[in-house]
């Protein structure tokens, strides 16, 4: 098993993120993109978190070399959900399968649980079981399913959708706190 650090993504990132993105956006169902997004997109999306929503990367033992990415987002634009976020892991081709994928999602649930986020939902293109594996190996649930929801691939692709529970609802709920102050949370 190769050494992996797990650290905050930086702006100097966005290169090795869109490299490791671009292949799941060419070549399968997995992303519903159809033009893979630049170094300069993913900066913007990056800076869209605004220090509230993580970015995560894993790196080698040394802190260099992305082998993959994790990250949440807001869930959907109304403020009613505001303490829900959606989450996506991608890892470089070369180390699939051999936990990096699952290091990093431990890492983002700890850290969305941590900032005081209540649910996080996982969309998985079906058929992708493992994908469904790591989602369920974290804690995640399925919740339901829609059916041809993206056409990509020459066919109609259905959607999983997969909950958290990260902390419980109460009422009234707090304010998530942002990224920024909580860093990287494990275990």
């Amino acid at each position: 098993m190769i050494p992996i650090q797990l650290r905050a993504a930086t702006p100097e990132d966005a290169a090795a993120i869109a490299a490791i993105y671009a292949p799941y956006v060419l070549t399968g169902t997995v992303s519903f993109e159809f033009d893979p997004p630049d170094a300069d997109a993913m900066r913007e999306r990056m800076a869209a978190s605004d220090g509230l929503y993580p970015w995560i990367v894993a790196t080698n033992g040394e802190g260099q070399g992305v082998l993959g990415y994790a990250y949440a987002t807001r869930f959907r634009d109304r403020a009613a959900y505001r303490y829900v976020v959606e989450t996506s892991v991608y890892v470089a081709g070369a180390v699939v399968g051999q936990g990096v994928g699952r290091l990093l999602y431990e890492a983002l649930i700890d850290t969305l649980r941590a900032q005081g986020f209540t649910q996080a939902i996982g969309v998985i293109s079906l058929p992708n079981e493992q994908s469904i594996k790591t989602h369920e190996q974290v804690g995640f649930r399925r919740a339901g399913q829609l059916r041809e929801i993206g056409f990509k691939q020459g066919r109609w692709v259905d959607i999983g959708m997969w909950q958290c529970e990260l902390n419980d609802s109460v009422i009234p709920p707090a304010e998530p706190r942002r990224f920024v102050e909580t860093g990287i949370m494990r275990g």
